[in-house]
């Protein structure tokens, strides 16, 4: 069975417990900042272990010291679900761990 996509108000406020975190057409994303590009890099290689843990994946777009991950389902039609959600809330725990600053996206 498919996750159930959430509806907007759903979405808007789990994002209220996800700072940085912004709501961008049928996705959900946020950018982070690093000191330079290893830590990027290394950021990056944590959140594939959680995906593949979630069987869940979000976009990582992964420049000089930037890291941005966007996230929807695709079963369920390319919408928000809350696998989008416990991802996130995954991506920020590592993140804290990191001590990253952020940039909304």
């Amino acid at each position: 069975m498919a996750p159930e996509p959430l509806a907007h108000k759903e979405i808007e406020d789990a994002l209220a417990e996800l700072p940085g975190w912004s709501l961008n057409d049928d996705r959900i994303e946020r950018t982070y900042t690093f000191e330079g590009h290893l830590a990027a890099a290394a950021m990056v290689g944590q959140i594939a272990r959680v995906q593949d843990a979630l069987n869940h994946h979000a976009d990582l777009t992964l420049s000089y010291n930037r890291l941005t991950a966007t996230s929807s389902t695709h079963s369920a039609g390319g919408k928000v679900t809350e696998l989008d959600l416990e991802l996130a809330h995954r991506i920020e725990q590592i993140a804290s761990e990191h001590g990253v600053g952020s940039t909304s996206g």
